[in-house]
């Protein structure tokens, strides 16, 4: 895992190392091993070295041997052994053993397909020096980050934004439709992002520059059987198990694959439990587990850690989170998500990595993925429900049926069946809709927005959040299944928006851990949308075919107990004994707002004087602070002061 920068200058301009330098010395923690710079006339690339693979042959940017290939790459390619072994075969002679070497001989045999071959997660940037052309690429689901932009007949990419908005003259400036998207999907919907002008490379995307233009090319997307239609393959439940069980191995098999320690994030849930057993039990490697705590009980799963590191007979070192240190690190959390967030969920992760990196491990494989890929998430069992609300009208288990939707939030538990119909309301209107599943938490969300300024509301007088979206679909979304589609939306935009960014790469590389991700083995995630939705939710029962499969795995308290999303406490981070901290009261204070110009300082002001009194209660309150206040930051830290820290 690394860090990459570069520049392609269209009216021939040289490339300027010292400029490269500065660009990627942004970003050092994704690359504390080495580092380097390669100019050729007009284009430039830059690198900095996270040694995982080959530790001693694997400098970048690096050659082919002709001279006319150079690439800086982030990421691992995890069968580089196969794709070698196939070039040795034909004759090719390697200098390295890093799958940096393997990029180069496939895309010289392959050209822009060699993407095609990787079993991966990558973000590369290869200048082809024959043809004059840039061939930028981004893994398939989006697990690394990649960002592009044009300024002044430059054309300059980068793993993070701060990269580009070192360029001089580069404008720093919120996009208010970024900003509507994020206060209704969690996210900007690619390839718009937070700041005007610089996009990100949608997740299974290529993107050419060659002869003055910039062309994007979409090489996979996530695809479901049509509603009713099952494809070849397995036939029975026992055989649809089996093999997403033999293809889950083999790909934390191939995780496993470094020359450095591999370690595993446990949070006590199915998947990170699944993921460590696999490793404990199916291959040779030694295991150390990572783990967060809580001391709020309302967030606390360490019992069930411990009985998962000591059923698996494995090492488990602990992190212990309190508020404190959440409302310490975040002015730094915001400062690696480099975007607004309406959660502090991040900032654990970011305490996590560190204690990693302070037990010497640079890898961790985790079970992100699993939940978006075999159905795990409330968000898909609430739109069963309320499909159910809304064709048995005259139901009378339809109550029941809501108090069995979150069980893990008290204070939704505690509401009347007359608030909870009215919440997760069903009209003819909403069952016609193709984000049915989604509406109410957008709907939630965009209740954030009441404390926009005027003058941003004005901005987004003519910007609607739907159609953007609605036009970025498959032809054949309106065709899959209801589970199909809403795990579509969670796997297309969710997981590379904010599951992947700030909450993976972003705070693991923050401290330069590289995250591996055995669930979003393209194989497993082709594999898994084939699978009948009946065997992914049975009834009410999430991942079944996920919990069937580990049988004999993992203790059984862990696999069969309720799923509890990973949360974080919030507002108590922020406030204690009627005050906010320093950093929180100064940047939401009004004279603070009025100048960021997002949201209404009077607005902002009573919704800090209910956290002062004690008085904040529900999502709607928490996601509003973190999302103000997180905005504010990034308004402070990259627009008003490049590098501000608070």
């Amino acid at each position: 895992m690394c860090g990459i920068a570069g520049a392609l200058h269209l009216d021939g301009a040289k490339a300027d190392a010292s400029l490269l330098r500065r660009m990627i010395e942004k970003i050092p923690y994704r690359g504390p091993d080495d580092s380097g710079v390669y100019t050729d006339q007009q284009v430039g690339l830059a690198h900095v070295r996270l040694s995982i693979l080959d530790l001693a042959g694997g400098h970048q940017p690096m050659h082919d041997d002709s001279g006319s290939l150079s690439i800086t790459f982030n990421g691992e390619i995890f069968n580089y052994k196969e794709l070698r072994e196939e070039w040795l075969r034909k004759g090719h002679r390697f200098a390295t053993h890093s799958d940096t070497e393997v990029i180069l001989h496939h895309y010289a045999e392959k050209g822009e397909k060699c993407v095609e071959d990787f079993n991966g997660q990558w973000a590369f940037a290869i200048w082809d020096k024959k043809k004059r052309k840039l061939f930028l690429s981004r893994d398939r689901l989006g697990v690394r980050p990649l960002f592009y932009t044009l300024q002044d007949r430059t054309f300059l990419f980068a793993s993070e934004m701060k990269s580009l908005l070192a360029y001089p003259g580069m404008p720093r400036q919120i996009d208010p439709v970024a900003l509507d998207q994020i206060f209704t999907y969690w996210s900007a919907l690619p390839p718009r992002t937070i700041f005007k002008g610089i996009q990100e490379l949608p997740p299974g995307t290529s993107l050419t520059v060659q002869n003055g233009t910039c062309k994007t090319q979409r090489y996979w997307q996530l695809n479901y059987p049509s509603d009713g239609h099952r494809p070849g393959g397995p036939k029975t439940d026992q055989e649809y198990t089996s093999r997403l069980m033999e293809l889950l191995v083999d790909a934390a098999r191939l995780r496993l694959r470094a020359d450095v320690p591999v370690g595993a994030y446990l949070s006590g849930g199915l998947d990170s439990s699944v993921i460590a057993a696999v490793i404990k039990k199916c291959t040779d490697t030694p295991l150390k587990t990572f783990s967060v705590a809580f001391d709020d009980p309302e967030f606390d799963e360490s019992s069930y850690q411990k009985e998962v590191s000591n059923a698996l007979g494995v090492e488990r070192h602990e992190v212990r989170c309190t508020h404190e240190a959440i409302g310490q690190v975040f002015p730094r959390v915001i400062w690696q998500t480099e975007r607004p967030i309406l959660r502090t969920a991040p900032a654990p992760l970011f305490i996590l990595s560190e204690l990693v990196r302070d037990n010497g491990y640079k890898v961790v494989l985790t079970g992100e993925g699993s939940d978006e890929m075999l159905g795990g998430y409330d968000i898909f069992k609430e739109a069963k429900i309320r499909r159910f609300w809304g064709a048995r009208p005259d139901s009378k288990i339809r109550p029941l049926l809501l108090k069995k939707l979150y069980p893990y939030l008290p204070r939704l538990q505690m509401q009347s069946t007359e608030y909870l119909k009215a919440f997760f309301r069903v009209d003819e209107q909403d069952l016609s809709s193709p984000f049915f599943s989604h509406l109410p938490r957008w709907g939630l969300t965009s209740m954030l927005k009441m404390f926009f300024s005027d003058d941003l509301r004005a901005e987004l007088r003519r910007a609607e959040p739907l159609p953007p979206l609605e036009a970025d679909l498959p032809e054949d979304y309106f065709r899959w299944d209801p589970l199909c589609q809403a795990q579509y939306l969670e796997s297309a935009y969710l997981l590379p928006g904010y599951i992947l960014s700030s909450q993976g790469d972003r705070m693991a590389m923050a401290h330069s851990i590289e995250g591996r991700f055995p669930f979003l083995d393209h194989r497993v995630v082709e594999f898994a949308a084939s699978i009948p939705p009946r065997l992914k939710m049975k009834a009410l029962n999430e991942k079944y075919i996920l919990k069937r499969g580990s049988e004999g795995l993992i203790p059984d308290s862990v696999r069969n107990r309720p799923k509890q999303p990973y949360r974080a406490p919030e507002g108590k981070s922020f406030f204690t004994a009627g005050k906010g901290r320093d950093y929180v009261e100064s940047l939401l204070s009004p004279d603070r707002i009025q100048k960021s110009g997002l949201f209404q300082p009077a607005a902002v002001e009573k919704l800090v004087d209910k956290f002062r009194r004690g008085r904040a209660i529900g999502i709607k309150d928490n996601m509003a602070l973190v999302g103000i206040l997180s905005s504010q930051l990034v308004s402070n830290q990259f627009v008003e002061n490049l590098g501000a820290q608070s």
